[in-house]
């Protein structure tokens, strides 16, 4: 049974959403579960199946969730109905108006954010890793919603599951780049011990900057992928563990 994360900033009129855990999922061995990546090495048929019960848990009409080809950019696009996967625009999040198109994105630690202007019926869901955040990927969709037909101030969001500070250690390389772009990007670093590396605050630097756009309301719901191996696939846990491959968890919204 699919069981995914809801936020009551998104408990909308017209509008369903949800942050998908691996329950509900066909999928095997370290698949096991709900794998919405199409570019995991699992079974196409059981990734595509996986998608259909997503598709048809927030009652779209198609069997299908749209996603885009994530490349960590500050890119978003609007979407005008279904695509071929085949040729899916390079991008990190997606806009639409379209009743019943199903649209979402996929993470394994980096950051889900979904969006929605209950009022012009527009949605969108980014992904937001650290390189997509300091590329402006939440700016970006929150430009495009507004072509849409969105206003800021009505626009709605939530911050789905993600790796959780404690879990996200990063490099000197990593820390000095985040810090050249504002140096109050400090916030979001802390070192837990003496001579232990700083650990980053993915999902409060994702905040901050929702923050910033004078949106009408931003929500948390963001569980530590890293540490719950039941309900996510995680990058970070399968390169500790040396694993072969991972599976990727959805993210997805829909205008009814």
């Amino acid at each position: 049974m699919l069981n995914p994360i809801r936020s009551n900033s998104l408990d909308l009129h017209g509008i369903r959403h949800g942050f998908f855990t691996r329950d509900g999922g066909v999928s095997e061995g370290l698949y096991a579960g709900l794998n919405c990546g199409l570019g995991s090495k699992d079974e196409t048929e059981r990734v595509l199946e996986n998608r259909a019960r997503v598709a048809q848990h927030l009652g779209g009409a198609k069997s299908e969730v749209l996603t885009v080809y994530q490349v960590h950019s500050g890119t978003a696009v609007r979407a005008h109905g279904p695509l071929s996967r085949d040729v899916l625009p390079k991008a990190d999040a997606v806009v639409t108006t379209v009743p019943g198109l199903v649209i979402g994105v996929l993470t394994a630690d980096c950051t889900p954010v979904l969006f929605a202007d209950p009022q012009a019926k527009v949605v969108a869901a980014a992904h937001a890793g650290w390189r997509g955040a300091v590329a402006g990927i939440i700016e970006a969709t929150v430009e495009e919603m507004v072509k849409a037909g969105a206003r800021p101030d009505r626009i709605r969001v939530a911050i789905g599951p993600t790796i959780s500070q404690a879990a996200y250690e990063v490099g000197p390389e990593f820390e000095a780049e985040v810090l050249a772009l504002d140096a109050s990007n400090r916030d979001f670093f802390t070192v837990p011990t003496l001579d232990a590396k700083a650990h980053f605050d993915l999902p409060g630097f994702v905040a901050r900057r929702l923050g910033q756009l004078g949106l009408a309301a931003v929500d948390r719901v963001a569980p530590c992928t890293y540490a719950n191996e039941s309900l996510f696939f995680s990058f970070r846990r399968t390169t500790h563990r040396t694993e072969p491959d991972y599976g990727r968890q959805i993210s997805a919204i829909v205008v009814t």
